[in-house]
């Protein structure tokens, strides 16, 4: 009985219940769009971390991490890899020479993160391969081949057969060259780990630095889905005996697992702004509507309706009001959201600014059924919120003045 007479009290006055509602609508499908756009930021970047930079999970001997210590390195590391692969739901594994060094062309120099790499297994647990630009991913050159990235071949100057020399400390602690041809370029659209970081087959550099042919500083390991990583990171660690260092990408870029927290906590922060805005402006409503029915309420409760079913009432319009205004505005706000998830939003203008940060230039979006829920809830909490004071101001007047209100 409430919720209908609430309902019909709504449009009494249509234009004022259009224009809250189409404020609330407005303001929930920002951000709800908003939500969507940064949660999808965030996973594109983490993405491509993963997928270019870390892999979902590595393997180091104790210590590496923090020293670099080139002589620190996994000695039985092709059994490891074998038993790793018969684990269930691990689709890559490949074995990383890892030692800081120069690259330097006939024009300049740089300092460089060098990865001794297998190809073909490289290939199963990152996407470096696919983001060649120009040349190939290892092949045309029969010596010594090197991939670079974009930024890097910028700075040096060079471009695909170009010489480059790579000066690194071998295993005892020895300066040693080597003279290097650029077989690919690749762009992750990240451009301070293109600028800093070159690969080349592992054994080109063992040969270089008498680095033990079954040894590696890093185990890289590729899984089919994200929510096994708890299950595979278990089987691992017994596999190693905990005498390894075993992490997974979230223990090795604590940043990437903190930026989807702090993308949420920045949309619900959002999400509330929004609806203190929109709260001044459904408060000034209700409190109109109450003062033009001042006469109205006091006849209600003239006839018996207690203070409990008109303090109802008003919040029951409020709620109406503000949910209203809601479920429109998350409905166009999903479905903007929705078909940003296949037609991505074009931030190329910005692209330099985005990439020097490693993120991407086209953002898909991403929607999070459980935002929209919660967004539902705020607004819900809202229109309550909005109608008590009104609702307070309604009950303070006396039946009898307010029946001689003209």
């Amino acid at each position: 009985m409430l919720l209908s007479i609430s309902w019909r009290n709504i449009w009494r006055n249509k234009v004022r219940s259009l224009v809250i509602i189409f404020s609330v609508a407005l303001g929930i499908f920002a951000g709800v769009l908003a939500g969507a756009f940064f949660k999808g930021l965030a996973n594109q970047r983490i993405q491509k971390v993963i997928n270019t930079e870390l892999s979902f999970m590595q393997i180091h001997n104790p210590g590496f991490e923090q020293s670099s210590d080139f002589a620190n390195f996994i000695g039985n590391a092709q059994n490891i890899e074998d038993s790793l692969l018969k684990i269930p739901n691990i689709t890559g594994v490949t074995r990383r020479m890892i030692v800081q060094g120069m690259a330097a062309s006939a024009e300049t120099a740089a300092g460089v993160l060098i990865s001794g790499v297998f190809p073909k297994d490289e290939k199963t647990v990152t996407t470096i391969s696919k983001k060649i630009i120009d040349g190939e991913y290892f092949d045309g050159i029969k010596r010594n081949p090197v991939v670079i990235g974009k930024k890097l071949a910028e700075k040096l100057n060079v471009k695909v057969r170009s010489k480059i020399v790579i000066t690194i400390q071998d295993i005892e602690n020895n300066i040693t060259s080597g003279a290097f041809r650029v077989a690919g370029i690749f762009s992750t659209d990240n451009n301070m780990f293109d600028e800093s970081n070159i690969y080349v087959r592992f054994n080109d550099i063992q040969k270089l630095t008498n680095f033990p042919v079954n040894a590696t500083h890093e185990i890289a390991i590729n899984i089919n889905d994200d929510e096994n990583l708890s299950g595979i990171l278990a089987s691992v660690k017994e596999l190693t005996g905990n005498k390894l260092d075993v992490k997974t990408w979230k223990e090795l870029s604590p940043e990437m697992s903190y930026l989807t927290e702090s993308m949420d906590m920045f949309m619900y922060i959002f999400i509330i702004i929004i609806l203190l805005a929109l709260l001044f402006g459904i408060i000034n409503t209700m409190l109109m509507v109450v003062m033009e029915r001042t006469k109205e309420i006091g006849m209600l409760m003239a006839i018996g309706m207690n203070k409990l079913r008109v303090f109802s009432m008003i919040v029951l319009e409020s709620v109406l009001l503000s949910l209203t205004g809601g479920v429109v505005g998350i409905i166009i706000g999903a479905i903007s959201s929705k078909i940003g998830e296949t037609h991505p939003i074009d931030l190329s203008m910005w692209a330099q600014g985005y990439q020097q940060l490693g993120y991407d230039a086209f953002v898909y979006t991403q929607l999070d059924p459980s935002m929209l829920i919660k967004i539902t809830i705020l607004v819900i909490i809202t229109g309550v919120i909005a109608a008590i004071y009104p609702a307070y101001k309604a009950l303070k007047n006396d039946p009898a003045d307010a029946l001689r209100i003209e």
